[in-house]
């Protein structure tokens, strides 16, 4: 647009016309101050602070006395490039895990798991499902509409009672497999 105006000596109009900008947005001159003060120490206070944001770097701000709205102090703060950055996630186990030993007989290790569907009226059913890893052989499968921690602890005294105690029993981290009935029959067995 300068250009044009200048060197070519078209008018503003014309040049605006030929660009496709309205004159007003050519003329327009921002009014916006250089917040030096505030970015300056909004810097100290991010500095001082390191796992504050935005928000809360708004607060201490407004007890220093400086009045900012908070769209203007956000636009401010990621100019300065002062986001807080996201902590890492969960620590994972390192190393390689031993491959779990395969049973030798029977009723050495049992497997519990949840299976879940629903009927034509809408109504959801889970079953558990009790297999001897070794046999293969289903030695229970328990269905109702809800599988509380208690009765799955039933379920194992009664399994228990008519096959014996097996070595060891796995199962996935499900809900019903970390309630305190189920934590009592782990160490009543």
């Amino acid at each position: 647009m300068t250009w044009a105006i200048e060197e070519k000596s078209y008018s503003q109009r014309r040049a605006c016309g030929l660009i496709g900008l309205d004159p007003k947005t050519y003329r327009y001159a921002s009014r916006r101050t250089d917040d030096v003060m505030i970015r300056a120490r909004l810097k100290t206070l991010a500095g001082q602070r390191r796992r504050f944001g935005y928000r809360r770097l708004h607060i201490l701000l407004r007890r220093d006395g400086v009045e900012l709205n908070h769209k203007k102090l956000f636009r401010l703060y990621r100019e300065e490039r002062l986001t807080v950055r996201r902590r890492g996630g969960r620590k994972r186990a390192l190393g390689t895990r031993a491959p779990m030993a395969l049973p030798q007989g029977p009723n050495q290790r049992w497997s519990l798991d949840f299976v879940a569907d629903q009927l034509v009226d809408g109504r959801r059913f889970r079953v558990l499902v009790i297999v001897d890893d070794f046999t293969r052989e289903c030695l229970a499968l328990v269905v109702d509409t809800s599988l509380s921690g208690q009765r799955v602890a039933r379920e194992l005294y009664a399994l228990i009672a008519l096959r014996g105690r097996p070595l060891m029993v796995v199962s996935d981290n499900g809900t019903e497999l970390t309630s305190r009935a189920i934590l009592q029959w782990q160490e009543d067995s």
